[in-house]
């Protein structure tokens, strides 16, 4: 089990599903249609040829020509490809995001045993095999979109910045800003990650230390000498463990949240303080970040706005109803930690708890609910038009089946939002839980189309951040992710339909 294990499970069905869906479908479909014959023109070295339809940078087809370079010495020894732009065909070029997917894998893995070192190589690998079969994930890991891509190279971002390689990460970064714009918000993001931990990490250990004493003075009472030996024996014991105990053995939210020692505005204060007296080495270590984050700016006011092509149908719209659907559709996704008694029970004791605040926060979440469906909830015209989406059946048949319908759907938006929120806050510092929801809301709200491809990263973020130990419920998400792809990949291949009004086989796709 380990890394290997996974990227070889993984490749056992990202191989023959692919060679099914190619031979079903072996001609670009829906947005391969604007991005395959791209990658092909930088293929051929037309790179100053652009679709104006294109909406995202051509970080994609830099990587599938890496990837074209490397397959095609061995297809020209086999006379398979006599020139370089003919290996650039639709399956070759659907095989870079396969390739990204157990890459993507990986990465989960790593990420997943630095976070939580202590936990098992057997269940480590359980869960990226899991996350893997996500569904929004899994089933364009099988055609050319950007999502595979974009996901692979945030997550690898992360990773370099947990493990404190922050100029390498900011490199990552930059690579996702160019498959994908709004990844500058998780850049940014994992950025502000980077200097919480930079800043709270000393202050961890003091609270560790504190801690330490506690228990002495509730032991003691000492009198005797040899009692008195043994709890300074026991404190440096002690003390030493916490000092040599990598600062990722525990969750890292353990610092303010777990610990409950501290609120939001002392986290703000210790971060201020701390990052003033260590300016010159926080300001040499995140730099990098800074440079991709100018360079984005620069770009945004030449081209005169985020997006390259197609600026009209995708227009920066105040969708805040947008915010509410990732919660729910989140929390549906990982229902079995969500959903069980036991954390339904475990949310409205804390909420007990903390009433007549808690009072207060449900009654003004139930408010924004109520004004972002209301006021802020966008039918754009491609969700109304393209009966190819599931997102279209949705909106119709459940958001838009009765005028009330979107309005019955707070409650449930309100309790996965503070699902959501109670189960990061359980192991991570309110800061961080604060900074990932405005990161989500950032890159969510301004989206005027409901595509949930676009909530996979918060989503990762979410999961992995998460800690749950609830190995049972791993296992009934994993097995629900294979239901939902066995699914949606049958509805794909062995059901399509044709519109009278175009040419073409349709099929239906997230």
């Amino acid at each position: 089990m380990g890394r290997i294990a996974v990227a070889v499970i993984v490749s056992l069905w990202v191989i023959p599903i692919s060679i099914l869906v190619n031979h079903i479908v072996p001609e670009p479909y829906m947005d391969e249609i604007f991005h395959i014959p791209q990658a092909q023109q930088y293929c051929k070295g037309n790179f100053r040829s652009w679709d104006p339809m294109i909406t995202t940078p051509p970080g994609l087809y830099y990587i599938s020509l890496a990837h074209v370079a490397s397959l095609f010495p061995g297809m020209f020894l086999v006379q398979a490809a006599p020139s370089f732009s003919e290996v650039c065909t639709t399956a070759i070029l659907r095989s870079v995001n396969g390739v990204l997917a157990a890459l993507c894998s990986i990465i989960v893995y790593e990420i997943t045993t630095h976070l939580r070192p202590t936990l098992s190589e057997r269940k480590a690998t359980i869960y990226a095999v899991v996350l893997a079969l996500y569904p929004l994930h899994w089933f364009f890991s099988f055609l050319y979109y950007t999502d595979v891509a974009s996901v692979t190279a945030v997550l690898a971002m992360h990773l370099a910045c947990l493990k404190k390689r922050y100029w390498f990460s900011a490199l990552l970064g930059a690579l996702a800003v160019v498959i994908r714009q709004t990844n500058i918000i998780w850049m940014l993001f994992v950025a502000c990650a980077g200097v919480m931990d930079a800043t709270l990490t000393r202050q961890k250990n003091n609270v560790e230390v504190n801690d330490i004493d506690t228990e002495i003075r509730k032991t003691g009472r000492i009198t005797s000498n040899n009692n008195v030996t043994w709890a300074l024996n026991l404190r440096k014991r002690k003390l030493s463990t916490a000092l040599d105990t990598d600062e990722h053995s525990i969750p890292r939210t353990s610092l303010f949240s777990a610990n409950q020692k501290s609120g939001l505005l002392d986290e703000i204060q210790v971060i201020l303080l701390t990052s003033w007296h260590k300016k010159q080495q926080l300001l040499v270590s995140f730099s990098p970040f800074l440079m991709v984050l100018m360079v984005f700016l620069a770009f945004v006011r030449w081209n005169g706005s985020v997006v390259l092509g197609a600026k009209e149908a995708h227009a920066v719209s105040p969708h805040f109803a947008q915010i509410m659907y990732f919660g729910l559709v989140s929390a549906l996704s990982v229902a079995p930690m969500h959903c069980n008694s036991g954390h339904v029970v475990d949310l409205f004791q804390s909420f007990w708890k903390r009433r007549p605040i808690s009072f207060f926060q449900l009654f003004m979440a139930v408010i924004f609910g109520l004004l972002s469906v209301h006021y802020f909830s966008i039918a754009h015209p491609y969700l109304l038009a393209d009966n190819r989406h599931y997102p279209f059946y949705l909106w119709r048949k459940v958001i838009n089946a009765h005028w009330s319908m979107k309005y019955l759907l707070v409650p449930l938006y309100v309790y996965s939002w503070f699902s959501i929120l109670s189960m990061l806050g359980k192991v991570q510092r309110k800061i961080w839980v604060l900074a990932f929801f405005l990161a989500t809301a950032v890159v969510l709200v301004p989206a005027p189309l409901i595509e949930f491809r676009y909530y996979t990263i918060p989503f990762y973020f979410l999961v992995l951040h998460s800690h749950s130990n609830n190995y049972r419920s791993w296992i009934f998400m994993g097995i629900l992710y294979l239901a939902i792809n066995v699914f949606t990949m049958m509805m794909f291949l062995f059901r399509p339909f044709h519109w009278n009004h175009e040419p073409g086989i349709q099929r239906f796709i997230w």
